[in-house]
């Protein structure tokens, strides 16, 4: 159907008058889909609405899940960190130790180099050594001489008559006792000297034992120790020189009277 609208000044002013655009019912099949797709739309709209906090729940646990795994895997991560951290310090400690127990030893050495082992404190335990064994050695030597002259005058005193004779022949047995008591007091020098020596071997020990203690003591220091080797020829292994009172081998009289049965 025609519609019929309103004349308006403006067209009166200007003099023309407008086109009338006739609305027929064609437009309202235009209108009734728009209509129908605003409906549509406002149905999407609702469904989206209700929907949403079901998407956001999903969303939120999503996000928690994930939250978890990540901090579950940073706790073992800490967990695995300060194991290592725990295993470390123990570590330092065990090399503190080992730093101590070596500038321990550092020191024992040096203290063992300035006061034994330079070349003046060994050069004179040798010279100490060297004395001992030239002392005895000149005192052996005097007291054989004078024994030998006691034995010879003897055996003249006991060939000869004379007064004058006999005198001066123990007269010379006399003096050459005397000879031997001088000779005997190589025995007091050659204490001292030893004694002076065995001084430094004691220093020696002593710090030697100090740095064995170091490193776990004598029991820890035998593990190391390889097997002795004797090296000496089959002339050298005879000399052993006389054994002390507490070495082993010692043959009795029992059994040197069993070589004789």
């Amino acid at each position: 159907m025609a519609v019929h609208r309103k004349r308006f000044r403006v067209e009166d002013i200007v003099g023309g008058e407008l086109p009338i655009l006739d609305v027929t019912d064609e437009a309202t099949p235009m209108h009734s889909e728009i209509m129908a797709e605003l409906r549509a739309i406002r149905a999407q709209m609702a469904k989206g609405a209700v929907a949403a906090p079901l998407t956001g729940s999903a969303a939120m646990a999503a996000i928690d899940a994930s939250t978890a795994h990540e901090l579950s895997e940073a706790r073992t991560m800490l967990e695995t960190y300060r194991a290592q951290i725990e295993q470390c310090e123990k570590l330092k400690v065990e090399l503190d130790l080992i730093h101590d127990a070596i500038d321990r030893t550092k020191r024992e050495i040096a203290t063992l180099h300035g006061k034994s082992f330079d070349g003046g404190e060994m050069a004179k335990v040798n010279g100490e050594l060297g004395a001992v064994v030239g002392g005895t050695e000149q005192a052996t030597q005097q007291i054989l001489e004078a024994a030998e002259s006691i034995d010879q005058a003897a055996s003249a005193l006991s060939k000869v008559d004379s007064v004058d004779q006999q005198k001066r022949l123990a007269d010379d047995i006399q003096e050459r006792v005397i000879s031997i008591f001088e000779a005997c007091n190589f025995q007091d020098l050659t204490g001292q000297r030893i004694s002076k020596v065995m001084t430094t071997m004691k220093f020696i020990e002593q710090h030697i034992n100090a740095m064995m203690d170091i490193w776990g003591g004598v029991d820890a220091i035998k593990a190391h120790v390889p097997p002795p080797v004797d090296q000496r020829s089959d002339d050298e292994k005879l000399l052993n020189g006389p054994k002390l009172a507490g070495d082993v081998g010692h043959a009795s009289q029992d059994d040197i009277d069993a070589l004789f049965d």
